[in-house]
């Protein structure tokens, strides 16, 4: 009998959309939205889905995405191919609204999928960790460091990681006070995307 780490993608992605863990928790019924292949060389772990991906059912059609693309020197085309770049939040259904924003992911979620899924996705060569949920699991071994602090520190697990700031205007400001991340971590992610995939 296979193990869970060797179960066929479809299959594991079938029970992922059909989950309804934490569904009494939710502002909405569950939609699980990602985006995974085995081929895929490139892995996005953000947080969890927002009301327009939500709606949409795509991830990242929005501001943030026009942003994070940017970033990464691709087009939509390339960005939803999914032989090219995995896209896997912390939480994988919209987890509703808060006073300041979106509420965290679910805490139910990746305990449940993250490992599962990420045995999918052997080719992965960069991944890109928004926003500080994610950062805390992927970098589960350091002590907890701001979002800042870790996307300062980008050299240290480079080039197979890099912690991002979330690409949503709401981080304008963050920006501005931190000019050396369009100036220096942006060119070398993009330099980094078109070797692993090619000229956009």
């Amino acid at each position: 009998m296979s193990s869970k780490a060797e179960e066929p993608a479809m299959d594991l992605l079938a029970q992922v959309r059909g989950c309804v863990a934490c569904a009494a928790n939710l502002p909405c019924p569950p939609k699980p939205i990602l985006q995974l292949d085995p081929r895929a060389r490139i892995l996005i772990a953000g947080q969890a889905p927002g009301r327009k991906a939500h709606d949409k059912g795509m991830p990242f059609d929005d501001p943030s995405g026009d942003r994070l693309r940017d970033w990464m020197g691709i087009d939509r085309d390339l960005f939803y191919d999914p032989t090219a770049l995995a896209i896997v939040p912390m939480g994988l259904c919209f987890p509703g609204t808060g006073p300041s924003g979106d509420l965290p992911p679910r805490p139910e979620c990746a305990p449940l999928w993250r490992a599962r899924l990420l045995a999918q996705l052997p080719e992965i060569e960069l991944t890109l960790i928004l926003g500080q949920y994610a950062q805390a699991w992927h970098f589960a071994a350091q002590p907890q460091r701001s979002v800042t602090e870790a996307v300062s520190g980008w050299r240290n697990h480079w080039p197979a990681m890099l912690a991002l700031p979330h690409p949503s205007p709401r981080n304008n400001r963050w920006l501005k006070t931190n000019p050396w991340f369009l100036a220096e971590v942006v060119p070398a992610l993009r330099l980094r995307v078109a070797e692993l995939l090619g000229p956009s």
